[in-house]
């Protein structure tokens, strides 16, 4: 199975493409989708869409993950967060794929073993579980750790990994 993980932000959204083989989980593709500050947001919302709808066709992952709505204390942050996830969601959802989200602590908590695990955490588990040569920049390891946690969740080996909600 093949999943694109994505970590949205207006600005610099995470993205991964794993795999699950009989031998493990593999990084296939990950990185950001960097935008400039000056940038308006529409034309950011129009470019993180048109960056993963070739990430789907390029990959073709048959599932997507995607991060939850995490609580922030401005109102103004949690729209734009919300409209960098819709663009996300959007461009997944037109290439037909299922979306599945997690909530960030349930992502630390199956790779790193702890719910409030700082990014750099984050990363270095990712390294060192995917074998990768170079931990990831933030964004790009969260992406990593959301696919891997939703890899491990579909695996029906690990039980206390419950599947991500289908939004």
């Amino acid at each position: 199975m093949r999943v694109i993980a994505i970590d949205p932000a207006v600005r610099s959204t995470g993205i991964a493409v794993l795999e699950r083989r009989t031998d493990g989980i593999h990084a296939i593709h990950y990185g950001i989708i960097k935008l400039p500050g000056k940038m308006p947001q529409s034309r950011c919302l129009v470019s993180i869409r048109d960056h993963l709808t070739d990430v789907v066709r390029e990959h073709e992952p048959d599932e997507c993950a995607v991060e939850g709505i995490i609580y922030v204390q401005s109102h103004r942050t949690a729209i734009t967060m919300g409209a960098a996830r819709g663009a996300a969601i959007l461009a997944c959802a037109e290439q037909g794929l299922p979306v599945y989200e997690y909530a960030p602590k349930r992502v630390k908590q199956a790779v790193v073993g702890r719910g409030s695990a700082a990014k750099a955490q984050v990363a270095f588990m990712m390294r060192a579980l995917l074998k990768l040569r170079e931990t990831p920049a933030a964004d790009a390891g969260d992406a990593l750790a959301i696919g891997y946690a939703h890899l491990q969740a579909t695996s029906g080996h690990h039980p206390e990994h419950a599947r991500g909600e289908e939004i």
